[in-house]
């Protein structure tokens, strides 16, 4: 779940074994979406996907993140096509042709996982197919800066220089984030910004790296609701999203695509 604005405080410095049990809630995740996405098809109404999330979740005696996070009352967030973030999954049906990101978070051990990945429905158009895997890779490059010694200016500036030169939209209003014994926590990981600038990213540091991008204008609009956000322009988006930690060996990707490429339709 991206950050909604992080009060700026100090850096959350985990060690070794904490970092471990953050990534015991991130794997959580990654099996969950594996689910998830054993289901993903057109006909599938989104609280179905919601439903077998949170039963997964909660027979690894862990906790959904999200359910009744500042209000939030599903364990996914489930964002279709124009939606970029925070869709409420409810009865709406999957369609031949859509894109859907689902981001979920699993809490455990006192520490939570968090991460999201932006799924095909049946045959979809090499427009939005491009546009996933554009994301996808800026994601990466934006995981290559993230490391001891660099800044959050200079991840958001990979993923900027990369998608930008497509013509896409990067969206400003959310970001990622740390996460561990908190949700949100320092610093905000920007997916915009200038080598150098930003803030200094330190071991012990976990954060959560979460390119949105948009086939059009980089605005949004969130809904009366309070959480479903929606380009400006109504084109698609995608959003992908992985947790990592800064450890002293180098930077360790907590979450895993693995388990969920191996279960997409």
């Amino acid at each position: 779940m991206n950050g909604l604005k992080i009060k700026r405080d100090k850096y959350k410095i985990y060690n070794t074994e904490e970092i471990q049990l953050i990534k015991e809630s991130s794997l959580i995740v990654g099996k969950t979406l594996a689910e998830v996405a054993k289901r993903i098809a057109p006909g599938v109404p989104l609280i179905m996907l919601d439903r077998i999330a949170e039963e997964y979740i909660r027979a690894y005696n862990a906790e959904p993140s999200f359910k009744g996070y500042r209000g939030f009352p599903s364990t996914l967030c489930v964002s279709v096509n124009e939606v970029v973030v925070h869709g409420i999954p409810g009865n709406q049906i999957l369609q031949d042709g859509d894109i859907v990101s689902v981001d979920c978070g699993v809490y455990k051990n006192g520490f939570h996982g968090d991460f999201a990945y932006t799924f095909p429905v049946g045959n979809v158009s090499e427009e939005k197919q491009l546009l996933m895997e554009r994301t996808k890779k800026s994601l990466y490059l934006g995981i290559e800066q993230a490391k001891v010694g660099n800044t959050t200016g200079d991840i958001g500036n990979a993923i900027q220089r990369y998608v930008e030169s497509f013509g896409y939209g990067v969206v400003r209003d959310l970001c990622g984030h740390g996460c561990g014994r908190n949700l949100h926590e320092f610093p905000e990981v920007e997916n915009t910004g200038k080598p150098k600038q930003g803030v200094l990213l330190k071991q012990g540091m976990v954060i959560c790296i979460e390119p949105m991008i948009n086939r059009g204008t980089y605005k949004v609009k969130t809904e009366p609701d309070g959480w479903t956000v929606r380009t400006l322009d109504r084109k698609p988006s995608a959003h992908f999203e992985h947790q990592v930690a800064l450890t002293e060996t180098g930077t360790e990707i907590l979450s895993s695509y693995e388990e969920i490429e191996v279960n997409m339709r």
